[in-house]
Order: structure tokens, then sequence, then C-alpha cells
């Protein structure tokens, strides 16, 4: 049974991830932020089950800057592989906590590679970045060797994280690879994050319960893909022969204004009965032209998306219909 050490597993991608793993025949341990809540309903099912929680599943807690407490974690479990998922991940909120932005996303990233460089037992190490990377790209579509230049402390601080993660394979022999993802979401995307509060506006308002949604500008573009399809292209990256970096993407850029008409007319609404302008919501710097070209990991690891963007966004409205209705 091989195992898997999953940082950041109670979020979105850390949930669909430790589902995959399971379903491979993996044991898993997942490192929870001491702070963080202790209502972990990403993986609340996976938690209750007594055939898998403390079979086969593992929470362990701790911060990224818990560097004893992480290093036994490591020495004790001895995984086989290790995805790094945990940080601050959302990009807005970056502006307004740049310090604790860089401490966790970018040191935290530093700090697990140190630890890793001393073990016995050196895991596979997965770092998934991101297309912040890239911030303001001269060109469209971006691949692993496009230049960095970041427009935000999220995306300086992934850029950190990515640099050293290449550093430390190249320098220590390790067997590191980036996951370059862009935008990937689901019904388990945190209401923060702007398509969430798109498609849970949108059904709130079809059942009544709101008539309003507030927003920034529509104008900004992304390379959106479905979370679960991410985070299978990051288990195989790690079954790859070689360790080498991967851009995540669909290929296919759609604008806010899209996502939003596209949400709202899942329910049989225009987008623009509802919508209110709002400046709070607009960010000091916005990147633009992010839009991946994912052939290196079509060609190498046999990955492709399986749902298209209208897809997408049905099903997280439909996720959010739902959960309305029975709340």
């Amino acid at each position: 049974m091989p195992t898997a050490f999953i940082t950041g597993i109670t979020g979105q991608d850390g949930s669909y991830l430790t589902e995959l793993l399971l379903s491979k025949g993996y044991s898993v341990h997942g490192l929870v932020r001491r702070s963080s809540s202790t209502i972990r309903s990403r993986i609340d099912e996976l938690f209750r089950d007594k055939e898998i929680y403390g079979k086969r599943l593992f929470l362990h807690y701790a911060d990224l800057d818990d560097v004893t407490t992480i290093r036994r974690l490591l020495v004790q479990t001895k995984p086989d592989e290790l995805y790094h998922l945990a940080g601050q991940s959302h990009v807005g909120i970056s502006f307004q906590v740049p310090e604790s932005t860089c401490q966790f996303t970018a040191m935290g990233t530093l700090k697990l590679l140190e630890i890793l460089r001393d073990l016995e037992k050196r895991p596979k190490f997965l770092h998934i970045s991101s297309s912040e990377i890239f911030g303001s790209p001269t060109f469209a579509p971006q691949n692993e060797d496009t230049p960095m230049r970041p427009m935000t402390p999220y995306g300086v601080a992934k850029t950190f994280g990515t640099n050293m993660t290449r550093l430390y394979r190249e320098s220590f022999d390790f067997f590191a690879v980036n996951a370059i993802c862009y935008n990937h979401e689901s019904p388990r995307r945190g209401e923060s994050f702007v398509t969430r509060k798109i498609t849970r506006a949108a059904a709130a308002i079809s059942l009544g319960l709101e008539q309003t949604l507030q927003m920034g500008s529509l104008d900004g573009t992304r390379d959106w893909g479905y979370a679960p399809d991410y985070v299978d292209a990051m288990w195989r990256s790690l079954q790859h022969s070689v360790a080498e970096d991967f851009v995540i993407a669909t290929g296919i850029s759609h604008s806010v204004e899209e996502f939003l008409s596209a949400a709202f007319q899942s329910v049989g609404l225009n987008w623009k009965d509802h919508y209110q302008a709002d400046p709070r919501f607009i960010r000091p710097a916005e990147v633009s032209q992010l839009v991946g070209d994912a052939s290196k990991a079509h060609q190498k690891l046999g990955w492709k998306p399986t749902i298209d963007f209208t897809k997408l966004v049905e099903v997280m409205v439909q996720a959010d219909l739902n959960e309305l209705k029975h709340s």
C-alpha cells in the first residue's frame, strides 16, 4: 500500500486528491492547520467512515511553520509521495495580508523542502504552483518555459516556491515537480472566491432568497477548469518516470462576465437584471491573458480535461441549488 502525505488536505484540492488516492489503494496522511476550523466539511464523510479513518486516512495537526512537528510526522509516516497544497490561496486577499501570504505560501514551501532534504527516505514531492506566476504575460497561451512576471503578492509567493522546487530538483537530486495549475473550480470552492460567489448568488436569486449580486470588474479573463480533473493531473505527474514541471489548464479563456452569464442562464435568469457594480471588489493590479498550454501534460501524462466550461458552471450552480434547498 503506497503512502501519501497531503498538506492542505481539507481544502478543495486536498479533499478531491484524498478521494482519488484512496480509490487507488493509498494510505493517506493529511496535515491540518492547528488554527483551522474543526469542521472538515469537504472530507467529513471520509472522516466519519470507520472503515477508512484511522485505517487508511489519518489527520495530523500542525502549522506550516511548525518545522519540528512536520519533520516528526514525516519521519513517522515515511510517505512515498508528498503533495504540498497548503498556503494562503486567495489572490485578492493576498493584497490585504501580503506578509502572511509569503510566510506560508513561499517560506512554507522552502521549509518543507529543507525537511525533505534531511530525510533518510525522501518522498516524491509535488508543489502546487499557479498561473499567477506569469502575472501579465506578453503572449498567450503560456507553457512551462514562459517567463515569470507575477503581479500579485500571491503570485510572487508562488513564484518563489516554484523556483525553489526547481532549484532543489536540480541541486539536490529531488524528485520534485511543479504542477502549474490554472484556475480550477468545483462545488467545493470556498465562497469567498468569485466563481462560487457567482454560482451561489445565481442559485439564491433563482430561489427568491436574494435579489442582487455585487461584484467588481467583469473584464478579467481566466482559464477555468474542473478541480477533480486537476488533482488527477497532480497524481499523474508524480507517476511520470522523470521529475518535470507541467502546466495544467484547459487552454480556453473565459471572462468573468461569461461565467456570470452562464451561471444565471443555467437557472433561466438574465444576469444583467441582478448585477450591481461595487468598486470595493476591484483589485489593485489585475492579471490578463492567462490561458495555459497543457500540451506537455497531454503528451507525457496522458491527461486531458473531462468537462467543459459550460458544464463546470452548471455543476456548481446545481450543487448550490441543492444545498440551499436543504439548508
